[in-house]
Order: C-alpha cells, then structure tokens, then sequence
C-alpha cells in the first residue's frame, strides 16, 4: 500500500475539529486563514498520497473560505502549484481581481506563491488534486505561472487524463506498493507539465454560461455574508453587484428561485441550526432571530412557522427532548 496521511474528523472531539483541520491543511499545503460558518462542529476527510515529489490528495469538507494572504506568503511559501478537480459541490476562487466559479470536472489552479481565496459553497464539497513543486516541473522557472486561475477542463484531452489518473490512485491506493511512488510520481509531474503547457498554448474563452454562473455566485456569496444585515434587500443586493434590479430577478429566476426567497430561506437555515445548537439554549430565541437579520420576533415565529411546520420554540423545547442523557 502507498504511504497515506488520512484525517477524519470524527476522530475527534467537536471542539477540536476546525482547528485540527485549519492545522493540517497548512501543515501539508501552506499556511492560511480558514473560516467555516460549520467551525462549531466541522465535518472533513482528507487523504494524501506523496508520490516522490508531488502529493495527490482527495478530500470531503463542508463550507471552508481559505484565504492565502501576501503575509502569510512572506512568511512560508513552499512553491508550489495546487491543482484541484470539483467532483461534488461548488464554489470559486478569487485571485489578482478576479474571480472564477468552479465547475464539476474542471481544474482549477493556484500557486503558494501568489494571493489567493478560495471557497465552497453550502453542500459539502468532495475534491481530488495534485500539489507539486515548482521545481519539480519540467518547465521554464514561472513559466507555469500565466495558468493560475485559469479554468482548465478535466473532461478531456490531457486534463482527463489527469483526472483519471488522481481519481484512480486516491481511491485505489492499496493496489500499489511503497516503492511504487517514485515512478508514480514521475508519470504524474509528466501529466501535470503537459496540462500547463497545453493550457498555455491554447485558453478557450469563457463561455456566456460560464460568466453567469460566476456572477450567480458572487451574488450569493454576498448574501451568504450580508444576512445579519437587516436592510439586506433585492435592491441593496443589486446596487452592492452594479446590476440592475430586473437583471438580479432574472439571474435568480434561472435557478427557480427569487432574490428574497433566497435570503429568507438562508436567515431561517442559520437561525434553525442555531435552536438545534445544546451550546445556545441559554440565548433567547428573540435574540437568535435579530442575529440572523430578524428585528422582530413575530416577522421571524411567522417565517419559521411557514417553513418549518411549527414556531421556533416549539422547535427548540422538541430538540432539547431529543437530546441524549
């Protein structure tokens, strides 16, 4: 069997999950900053493989921001690139100004080296990837660097050849034996090398599908941000992204939904987790409801009850008698 790190956080008590993965994903990447709106109680996997030079990893984790700052950059940069395949779930990356949403089967790559965000959305997200040296590429030192941020297919061509080639040892890692991984090793750094350079060669433009999914998620990542906010509004919404209002209405409405139904129902998930929360008893439900952009409490036992099928007390008390002794 390959030589693995594994880390499940179920391992550990639920007080140490955030942290326990915030420590090793900077200790087997690089440092950055990481914030969860699940930190209280973080649900991960992650498994790395190092094959000689290059690290293939494959990981399940609920909604993480990873930010990677000039600071932080100063301090350790290890130099390399992070080539990483969305098999599940969504988010984007955000570099230089620019941001790009992450679409099921396409890479997207970032660099130690240079400032980044990261995130994923609300649904667990599953990835597999790769994260090599920049020395260790048969390139032109920098020469790699014109690829990050850029989306790159894993569908086909040489991507899918990765794709298939990090899939197939992160989930068939016992067939192997150790002294396996040089040569593994040597086959990845080539697959890796040939994907930069046919992605230099050649960068298809972004489809119109492409930069409306990218607005859509900025829009929601906003949202997903503002919710204490009580005058979070469609029109608020609107100004803060420069679009117009019909524009918003219509972005939304492709996804079978409005501006404030999404807020709405966001404010009643975050308050409805906070009810469920044994740590948070003690808070007034008045309280609860103010924190997540309800300013008056029959506006928020309302919504809930619509929603949920009984006032947020009830819903509280029934949890409390749910609770193990």
């Amino acid at each position: 069997m390959l030589t693995q790190t594994v880390f499940r956080s179920e391992d550990l008590p639920v007080a140490d999950r955030f942290d326990a993965w915030c420590e090793i994903m900077g200790r087997l990447h690089a440092p950055m900053k990481m914030t969860s709106e699940f930190a209280a109680d973080f649900r991960a996997h992650l498994r790395c493989i190092p094959l000689g030079e290059a690290t293939v990893y494959s990981t399940t984790f609920q909604q993480t921001t990873f930010r990677r700052t000039p600071r932080l950059i100063s301090q350790c940069d290890p130099e390399a690139y992070r080539l990483s395949v969305l098999l599940s779930g969504d988010g984007g990356t955000v570099w230089d100004g620019y941001e790009a949403a992450h679409r099921p089967l396409d890479f997207h790559i970032v660099s130690t080296s240079l400032p980044f965000e990261v995130w994923s959305g609300r649904l667990p997200a599953t990835i597999v990837g790769v994260e090599i040296p920049r020395a260790a590429l048969p390139l032109p030192c920098g020469r790699a660097d014109p690829a990050v941020g850029r989306q790159v297919s894993g569908r086909e061509g040489v991507g899918a050849l990765l794709t298939q080639f990090l899939t197939h040892v992160a989930a068939d890692a016992g067939s192997y034996r150790p002294d396996d991984a040089p040569r593994l090793g040597t086959v990845l750094t080539d697959l890796v090398a040939a994907l930069f350079a046919h992605t230099l060669v050649a960068e298809p433009l972004l489809p119109p599908e492409d930069h409306r999914r990218t607005l859509l998620l900025r829009i929601q990542r906003f949202i997903h941000h503002s919710l204490a906010e009580y005058d979070l509004t469609p029109s608020r919404v609107a100004a803060a992204m420069h679009l117009s209002r019909s524009y918003l209405h219509r972005l939304f409405q492709q996804e079978g939904i409005t501006v404030a139904g999404y807020i709405r129902r966001l404010r009643l998930e975050a308050a409805r987790r906070d009810l469920a929360d044994p740590a948070q008893y003690g808070i007034p439900v008045h309280a609860i409801a103010a924190r997540w952009g309800y300013p008056r409490a029959a506006d928020f036992t309302r919504a809930f009850r619509a929603t949920y099928g009984m006032p947020p007390i009830e819903y509280r008390r029934d949890g409390v008698r749910r609770q193990p002794c």
